[in-house]
């Protein structure tokens, strides 16, 4: 039986500041990237033409190019099989910046963790009380209290709701 692979994709550029970056992979998470840690674990010195990116001016010219970030800045040969010499931009790919990434959390979970808990002691409930009521696990609320998981829109209507008694309303602001 043949596996199936997924090949990490990166799909936005959500910010860069300084020599980090913010991205959107094809799982749906963001993840910050910071360079310092990539430059050094790719051995880039200052023979290298890639070395212009601790620059911070120069690094914020990143691009997205087939799914991967991109520096059209920093220019680069490779050997084609032919033996000809090309030049191309500098680029990382997915999978390696994956590596060196680290999950970025949402300001959105920080403040619904922080809500939920507030609420729930409020209302002089605990974190088992309130579990029983929406239909989840202690556990659960923990994790959402604390930030350490993801919610489902749909799991936070039953908690703030059926759990707590509140009404839920969200807005999209721009």
């Amino acid at each position: 039986m043949r596996k199936n692979i997924k090949v990490p994709k990166i799909l936005k550029i959500n910010w860069i500041k300084d020599l980090s970056v913010s991205v959107v992979y094809n799982n749906g998470e963001s993840r910050i990237i910071d360079f310092r840690k990539v430059l050094k674990a790719l051995n880039i010195t200052s023979d290298s033409p890639a070395y212009k990116l601790y620059d911070p001016y120069e690094f914020s010219k990143a691009e997205l190019v087939d799914n991967t970030l991109s520096w059209s800045n920093v220019k680069q040969y490779i050997t084609k099989k032919n033996g000809k010499k090309e030049k191309v931009p500098f680029e990382i790919g997915a999978d390696v910046l994956l590596k060196y990434s680290k999950p970025e959390k949402p300001e959105f979970l920080l403040e619904v963790g922080k809500k939920v808990k507030e609420m729930r002691m409020k209302s002089g409930l605990t974190q088992q009380e309130l579990a029983i009521r929406s239909g989840t696990t202690r556990n659960y609320i923990s994790r959402i209290e604390n930030e350490r998981s993801d919610i489902e829109l749909n799991t936070l209507r039953k908690i703030i709701e059926t759990g707590l008694g509140k009404h839920l309303d969200l807005q999209i602001k721009e």
